[in-house]
């Protein structure tokens, strides 16, 4: 008999300084930017996971504050759960995990991330909260209504 189809719960944080700027890594995995996130643990509660984390792969330590999006990659069922968080101390370091750490504006954001994790920070500074979108891993699907970037509620 097949394995039943699992979902993997991913996590994730956006840092806004007080200049506006959010906290990005470039992963070394793919040489993406994002936003500093992971996999979930089984046994974690789900604001200790952002914390945990943001700080193994940046060496900052945040306060989750609140939930601003949730996002479905739609090819692996990953779905992802987004935080706006504060920033409570620590120094930017590069990790295993990321070979840069870097502020970003905005503009930034949308030049240099693809648009399934651009949008994750975008939504993050601008609500209402939470946006809920699907993806492909690089691009927002639209919904089944035909609402462009997938968006609801």
């Amino acid at each position: 008999m097949p394995e039943p189809y699992r979902h993997s719960v991913a996590v994730a944080g956006v840092v806004v300084r007080e200049d506006g700027k959010v906290l990005v890594i470039r992963r070394r995995d793919n040489g993406q930017y994002q936003a500093p996130g992971g996999i979930l643990e089984r046994d974690e509660r789900i604001e200790d996971g952002v914390a945990r984390e943001i700080l193994e792969e940046t060496g900052l330590r945040v306060a989750p504050e609140w939930l601003s999006g949730i996002y479905k990659n739609m090819g692996l069922g990953v779905v992802a759960l987004v935080f706006r968080a504060r920033l409570l101390g620590g120094t930017p370091a590069t990790t295993d995990e990321a070979a840069e750490v870097l502020w970003m504006d905005r503009d930034q954001v949308a030049e240099r991330m693809t648009e399934a994790f651009a949008i994750r920070v975008i939504d993050a500074l601008d609500g209402p909260w939470p946006h809920l979108r699907h993806h492909d891993g690089m691009r927002l699907l639209p919904d089944p209504a035909g609402v462009p970037g997938g968006e609801r509620g």
